[in-house]
C-alpha cells in the first residue's frame, strides 16, 4: 500500500514538471514572439518606400542651340531627377525679343534630343504667370523652376522669374562663360563680311551689334579672312561631363559617322539618329578645324573643334566622338575602333568629293562596309547663316531691344543697392 503511494507521488511529481516545462516553452516562446515583433516592425514597412523623383523645370528659346544651352539643362538635370524643359513659341520670343533663327519644330528636335531631357513642352509662355506656375506644379508635378544667374527681362524690364522667387520653388545655375547666341551671330556675320563685298556696311553695323563691341581678332593672326577666336577654354572635366563614360561591348556593332558639325543644328541631330538606328554604338568623327577650312573655305568653322565636339557629344544618340578626325576613313582606323559600318548623308555641303580623285570614302567602299543616308532634313550650316544674313535688320533690333533690357534691369538693380 505505502508503494503505491509512493508511486502515485512520483507520478503526480512528473507530470507537474512535465506541464512546467511545457508551459515554460509555450511562455518563452509567446514573451519571444512579443519582444520580437515588438523590435521588428510588420513586413510591409520593412520595404523602403518609393521616393518621390523630383522634378525640375527649365524653360527657354534655345535659339541656335550650342554648348552653353546644353551646360545649362546638363546643371538642370543635376538639380533633380528628372527635367522636364519649355521650349518658347514663335510667336513669344518675336513679341519678346525679335524673330527666332531657327523655328520651333527645328527646336525641339534638338531639345528633345539632349541626354538630360526627360520631358519637353512644347509652346511654353516667355514669362511664368501664376496660371502656367500653377499648371506646372499641379499638372506636371515640377518642384522646382530653375534658370541661369543672367537676367531674363520682360519688354517692361521685369524679372521674368519673379513669381517662381516668391513662391520659393525657384533654383539658380551658373551661366556657361564664353559663348551665347549673339556671340554666334556675331562671328558668322563676320565671315560673311569677309567672304562677300556685298552690302559691307550693313553686315559690319550687324556684326558690330552682335558682337558688344569687343575686338575682332581672328584665328589667322588678323590678315582678315579667318574667323574669330572663341572665349570657350576646353577642360577635361567639362568633355568627362558631358560623355557617356562607357565603351562599346565586345560584340558592339559600331557605326561610324564624321563631318564638320559646324552649328549643330537639326539636320544634324536627325542624320545621328538615324545612323544610331543602324547599330548598337555610334561612334562621331569631328574634323579638325584646318579640314573644315580647307573643304569649305577660310571662313569656316564657325564653332572650333571642342566647341563642336561638345555640341555632338550632349546628343542623345552619340555614345563617343574622336575630337579631331581625319578627313579620310583609313584601314587602320577601322580597326583600331572596331568599325562595323562608315556612313554619311545626302545633304553636306562638302559632298563634292564624289567628284574628285581622293574620296575620303574609299576603304569602307572597297571593304563593302560603306553606306549612304537619305538625310532626313535638308539643312547645313549655311542654311542657318543664310536667315541670318536675310533677316539682318529684324535681328539688329532684336539685340537692340535687348541690350535695352538689359541696361534697364542693371540700372535697378544699382539702384535698389544704393538705396
Amino acid at each position: 500500500m505505502g508503494s503505491d503511494v509512493g508511486h502515485l507521488d512520483k507520478l503526480h511529481s512528473s507530470r507537474f514538471l512535465a506541464t512546467c516545462l511545457i508551459g515554460g516553452v509555450v511562455l518563452g516562446a509567446t514573451v519571444f514572439g512579443f519582444y520580437h515583433g515588438f523590435l521588428q516592425p510588420p513586413l510591409g514597412i520593412l520595404k523602403k518606400k518609393k521616393k518621390k523623383p523630383v522634378r525640375v523645370y527649365m524653360d527657354g528659346c534655345f535659339d541656335m542651340m550650342h554648348y552653353g544651352h546644353c551646360n545649362a539643362l546638363r546643371q538642370a538635370r543635376a538639380l533633380g531627377d528628372q527635367l522636364v524643359v519649355g521650349v518658347v513659341s514663335d510667336a513669344e520670343i518675336t513679341a519678346n525679343k525679335g524673330p527666332p533663327v531657327t523655328p520651333i519644330h527645328e527646336r525641339l528636335i534638338m531639345v528633345s534630343a539632349l541626354k538630360w531631357v526627360d520631358e519637353v513642352i512644347p509652346d511654353a509662355p516667355y514669362a511664368i504667370t501664376e496660371d502656367f506656375m500653377k499648371k506646372l506644379f499641379t499638372e506636371y508635378n515640377i518642384d522646382y523652376i530653375i534658370h541661369g544667374d543672367d537676367p531674363c527681362l520682360l519688354p517692361d524690364g521685369t524679372d521674368a522669374y519673379a513669381l517662381a522667387k516668391k513662391a520659393g520653388r525657384y533654383k539658380q545655375i551658373k551661366r556657361t562663360e564664353g559663348v551665347s547666341s549673339t556671340d554666334i551671330v556675331g562671328r558668322m556675320l563676320l565671315c560673311v563680311r569677309e567672304r562677300s563685298g556685298g552690302d559691307s556696311h550693313s553686315h559690319s553695323s550687324l556684326q558690330r551689334q552682335f558682337s558688344h563691341g569687343r575686338s575682332q581678332k581672328l584665328e589667322d593672326g588678323g590678315s582678315g579672312n579667318g574667323t574669330r577666336v572663341s572665349h570657350f577654354l576646353p577642360t577635361s572635366r567639362r568633355i568627362v561631363q558631358f560623355s557617356n563614360g562607357k565603351g562599346p561591348g565586345p560584340d558592339s556593332r559600331i557605326v561610324y559617322i564624321d563631318g564638320s558639325f559646324d552649328l549643330f543644328h537639326a539636320g544634324h541631330v536627325e542624320i545621328l539618329k538615324l545612323a544610331r538606328g543602324l547599330g548598337d554604338f555610334l561612334l562621331v568623327g569631328i574634323h579638325t578645324d584646318q579640314t573644315v577650312s580647307a573643304n569649305r573655305g577660310a571662313h569656316r568653322p564657325i564653332m572650333n573643334l571642342h566647341e563642336r565636339s561638345l555640341s555632338v557629344l550632349a546628343c542623345r544618340y552619340v555614345d563617343e566622338v574622336i575630337i579631331g578626325a581625319p578627313g579620310e576613313v583609313s584601314k587602320d582606323m577601322i580597326t583600331t575602333f572596331n568599325i562595323s559600318l562608315v556612313v554619311h548623308g545626302t545633304v553636306a555641303e562638302e559632298n563634292g568629293f564624289q567628284k574628285v580623285k581622293s574620296n575620303p570614302y574609299a576603304v569602307p567602299i572597297e571593304m563593302g562596309i560603306y553606306r549612304q543616308l537619305e538625310s532626313p532634313l535638308d539643312i547645313t550650316t549655311s542654311t542657318i547663316i543664310r536667315r541670318i544674313v536675310s533677316n539682318h535688320k529684324a535681328y539688329q533690333k532684336r539685340n537692340e531691344k535687348k541690350a535695352e533690357s538689359e541696361r534697364k534691369y542693371y540700372e535697378s538693380k544699382s539702384y535698389v543697392a544704393g538705396d
